[in-house]
């Protein structure tokens, strides 16, 4: 059995296998969490401890919230505790192969889980300079730009989290926005302080506008009203979400919804339209990437290898979570 994927969820179905008589090798593109790694340092989760947790392990931390490098922590005690056969920097290709540092290998199951989340695809804006060094698809740490001119690209909460940290260490910063308003999803201690910094004149923003050409020196940004200028930018950062890999779905061959990304797949076991092939966490929502979070998705293990009884359980407990977030 093979498991694409060492995040939590990916991890938390190697447990539920492994608890199950099972042996299976959890393989990554990265590193293990990856997810986590790309996370901004420092960065403190929404979300509680106890939802964080699988394999009812529990995750202790300083503070009410976990922080970045507890959890990554965490997530490497569990695979040591739970003796886990983890093989980093190991890419899934396609049904039959994977490609390491040395070449491509062959690979046979009889159980493949693709838990590859999204994170390693960012959204692109698909303009010219975009993929230049300076252009950083992933917030990375404030510090790097002290007394830099940095544009932040997106509107939603992680742009406007990495506006505010790019502030505070010092940053000349202006976030670029299509939307004409920020978005109500934007957290609630993040908003207040992003608009009281851009009234202070701390922060400058340009809303209902698009990027059009990113330069060595300088983003060309056009409004509203087809007026365009050009904003100093000595760092980039276009923060505007990730999608799931749906290329790979298409060389295994897994029949997915064209418009939503969607896998098609049996609702209590998980397994998609290819024989033996699975799908758990964000993947099984396609582009709504919004659904499924490490809290709702660590069940799926239970689903894919336990009995009726146990994705009855699995099920219930998913339910529960998405009632009391309110999603």
């Amino acid at each position: 059995m093979i498991i694409a994927g060492a995040g939590p969820i990916g991890l938390a179905c190697a447990i539920s296998a492994k608890r199950r008589g099972l042996d299976p090798l959890v393989i990554d593109a990265g590193a293990l969490a990856n997810s986590i790694v790309h996370y901004p340092i420092n960065m403190t989760f929404f979300t509680t401890p106890e939802r964080l947790e699988i394999g009812n392990h529990p995750l202790v931390c300083a503070g009410q919230k976990a922080t970045r490098e507890e959890a990554l922590k965490y997530y490497r005690g569990v695979a040591r505790a739970e003796g886990l056969r983890v093989r980093t920097y190991t890419k899934l290709v396609d049904k039959n192969s994977v490609q390491t540092r040395l070449g491509r290998e062959t690979i046979s199951y009889d159980k493949l889980v693709l838990a590859t989340g999204y994170f390693d695809s960012p959204n692109r804006l698909g303009v010219p300079g975009e993929e230049m060094p300076h252009v950083h698809h992933y917030f990375d740490d404030a510090h790097l730009s002290y007394g830099l001119d940095v544009v932040v690209i997106g509107g939603k909460n992680s742009a406007a989290e990495a506006a505010l940290q790019l502030f505070r260490a010092g940053a000349r910063t202006t976030i670029v926005y299509r939307g004409k308003t920020w978005p109500q999803s934007v957290k609630y201690w993040l908003r207040p302080d992003l608009e009281n910094r851009i009234k202070a004149g701390e922060i400058q923003a340009r809303l209902a506008s698009q990027v059009i050409e990113i330069t060595p020196r300088e983003v060309l940004v056009r409004g509203a009203l087809g007026n365009e200028e050009r904003i100093p930018a000595e760092r980039v950062y276009p923060l505007i979400g990730f999608h799931p890999d749906l290329e790979l779905l298409k060389r295994i061959g897994i029949a997915f919804d064209p418009e939503s990304g969607r896998p098609q797949i049996n609702p209590d076991t998980l397994e998609t339209s290819v024989p033996g092939v699975f799908v758990a966490g964000s993947v099984t929502a396609g582009n709504r990437i919004s659904e499924i979070f490490i809290e709702n998705g660590r069940f799926d293990g239970d689903k894919i290898f336990g009995t009726p009884v146990e994705r009855a359980q699995a099920k219930s407990r998913y339910q529960g979570i998405r009632r009391e977030t309110g999603e």
